[in-house]
């Protein structure tokens, strides 16, 4: 007794017309190949300013950024996530960048919003634009210029960029540079993009990186792509596997500080990004630090089960999706902000809690490997200090020889299952 019925004789000829290479193509997925956390734009009153206008009208806002995986399309993700108001997108491009400013002749493509040209953000929510036939290489650098027609309220951004972005009149988003213009503005702050994909393969995957401004790159030269995790991306581009910097400076693991507490923030710039399946945390510092300090002088600071308590909830957000969690310990900070508001940044009793903390990251079974940044960044003569060559002269933040090596320390087979994602040649791209 026959239990199916016979495919209809025209379905069966498309089925048996399928090339056995068609069909064997690994299926397309997108994948966070660059990321910038949106952070809410503070007023004239903090310790730091914005280096933001506080209303864009009529500009095109143009910006460079370095993916870490290339790929055959890309589409661009902007952000209005602390807005009040819808933002109207009048036009945008994506194009790869020569230099500076300046993008590669033959390279723009123009961006589109479900078929449209030009977009509303809706206040507290996202955009996604459509996919451009854009082949990318690995390491790339794309140039993405946003025009905004109308009075927008800049509420939503990433101070430290570490790249320069240029602010210029009337719609320049087709220019091939804006930058020798008349009354250009320059900031080193991500205004409006959040995130840049490439199309990959299902098997294509990222390691997103959350931390404070040592991992934003707070001292690393600017525009030189120097920041630890550049520099990771560097060595995972051949294996194909992505990295995101989830950085805030000013971050912290459970209080608001220059953005979100990390516990509130962690679905949206980590576990809501396609393809993450690890996560590096390198956290705690400013929240064992600014308690006292001219940033939360009211404040107490956390207690050692306090903060061991949002390590553990972070790693229950990230199990929940099957995404891997690997913990940094803290570097060394004495003497840390010389001269500055912040002097009083280190003091004995807080980098005691620092050395508990890492004494707990190193010995705690709930992680899937731990990363010692304290052993390998530290002075061998003073342990409480950076080691000099690495120190960038405020002996908090890593200069670019420290970023250097502490990504040059990681154990790549801790990152991803090298059996998924052995070594391939660097994607590289044809225009078309």
């Amino acid at each position: 007794m026959q239990r199916f019925p016979l495919l209809p004789a025209a379905l069966l000829s498309l089925a048996l017309s399928i090339s056995p290479a068609h069909a064997a193509e690994p299926p397309q997925a997108w994948l966070a190949s660059w990321t910038a956390s949106p952070q809410t734009v503070w007023g004239s009153d903090f310790l730091f300013p914005s280096n933001v206008p506080a209303v864009l009208h009529g500009h095109t806002v143009r910006q460079v950024a370095r993916l870490s995986v290339g790929g055959p399309r890309v589409r661009i993700v902007l952000s209005n996530a602390y807005g009040k108001v819808p933002l109207h997108i009048g036009a945008a491009s994506v194009a790869l960048a020569a230099s500076s400013s300046t993008i590669k002749p033959g390279s723009l493509r123009t961006l589109t919003f479900a078929g449209q040209p030009s977009a509303s953000v809706a206040p507290g929510a996202p955009l996604v634009s459509d996919p451009v036939d854009l082949s990318v290489p690995d390491l790339a650098r794309l140039t993405v210029s946003i025009h905004l027609p109308q009075a927008s309220p800049v509420s939503t951004f990433h101070w430290d960029g570490r790249e320069t972005a240029w602010i210029a009149a009337h719609d320049q988003t087709q220019a091939a540079r804006i930058d020798d213009g008349p009354g250009v503005q320059t900031t080193t702050a991500r205004l409006l993009l959040t995130a840049i994909q490439v199309e990959a393969t299902a098997a294509g995957q990222a390691v997103a990186i959350l931390g404070d401004s040592i991992t934003d790159g707070a001292s690393a030269s600017l525009g030189m792509d120097a920041r630890w995790p550049d520099f990771l991306a560097e060595r995972l581009a051949p294996h194909g596997v992505a990295v995101i910097n989830a950085g805030i400076s000013g971050g912290r693991l459970l209080s608001d500080g220059m953005g979100d507490n990390a516990l509130a923030r962690f679905e949206r710039d980590v576990l809501a990004q396609p393809g993450v399946r690890t996560v590096i945390v390198l956290l705690g510092i400013n929240d064992i630090s600014w308690p006292g300090t001219a940033f939360a002088p009211r404040e107490k600071r956390p207690t050692l089960e306090k903060l061991t308590n949002g390590y553990a909830q972070l790693v229950a957000q990230a199990r929940s999706r099957g995404v891997r969690v690997i913990a940094a310990t803290l570097t060394p900070f004495e003497g840390a902000l010389p001269g500055t508001p912040l002097s009083d940044y280190y003091q004995l009793d807080k980098d005691a809690l620092r050395q508990q903390l890492n004494a707990w990251i190193r010995a705690s079974s709930l992680f899937d490997a731990v990363l010692d940044f304290d052993a390998w960044a530290r002075d061998p003569a003073h342990p409480l200090r950076l080691l000099p060559d690495y120190d960038s002269g405020d002996h908090l933040h890593p200069g670019d020889a420290g970023n250097l090596a502490l990504a040059e320390g990681i154990d790549l087979s801790l990152l991803f299952n090298s059996k998924d994602q052995s070594p391939r040649p660097a994607y590289k791209a044809v225009l078309k």
